[in-house]
């Protein structure tokens, strides 16, 4: 094995996820996504803290591109119209960047395990703090910022189950502003 591994990070995601779908999550050790991926365990620990942020990876950047689209979008907006625009924006670049066959791998290693369902909540959940805050930022009062910023990660979430099973192939951002309105239509 070479001192330097091309494309380590990448391999390492694959092996995990390749053995998280195979044998589980419990049952998978970091020394054998290391080997899956002719790695060693040294250098999955210089990419990921343990083998669940494998499954987490980009939430940070999946958290900027929400909170960039708050902060960035048009002055005229409403707070829901900020939100739609910052959900559909985040969508588009997990569409381009996992895209939907890694999705649906992650979701169901997720929803197998209820740590993870746990961990997930609490990244989404920090998410939508992220956006009541460039809402206030942006001069929304509370408690209209929370909400707006909660009813579009709700939206969002709705919107992504569907993206996972969805027969006609629509986007993510298509599912989005169509949740949106649902809530919209709800609320009457």
């Amino acid at each position: 094995m070479g001192r330097w591994e091309p494309n380590a990070q990448e391999r390492l995601g694959k092996a995990a996820l390749e053995l998280f779908t195979e044998r589980g999550y419990e049952q998978t050790t970091v020394a054998e996504i290391a080997e899956r991926a002719g790695l060693t365990e040294r250098t999955f620990f210089r990419h990921y803290a343990d083998k669940r942020e494998v499954l987490f990876a980009g939430t940070v950047h999946f958290r900027e591109n929400f909170l960039g689209t708050v902060l960035s979008a048009p002055a005229s907006l409403t707070p829901l119209q900020v939100v739609l625009a910052a959900a559909q924006a985040a969508g588009a670049a997990l569409e381009e960047f996992r895209g939907r066959d890694f999705a649906l791998a992650r979701r169901r290693i997720i929803v197998a395990n209820p740590e993870l369902r746990e961990r997930e909540l609490i990244k989404l959940a920090d998410i939508a703090v992220g956006m009541a805050e460039g809402l206030r930022a942006r001069g929304v009062d509370e408690p209209d910022a929370s909400m707006a910023a909660e009813l579009g990660m709700a939206a969002f979430r709705v919107a992504f189950e569907r993206w996972l099973t969805d027969a006609q192939e629509r986007t993510l951002p298509e599912l989005i502003e169509e949740s949106l309105a649902s809530v919209a239509a709800v609320l009457g």
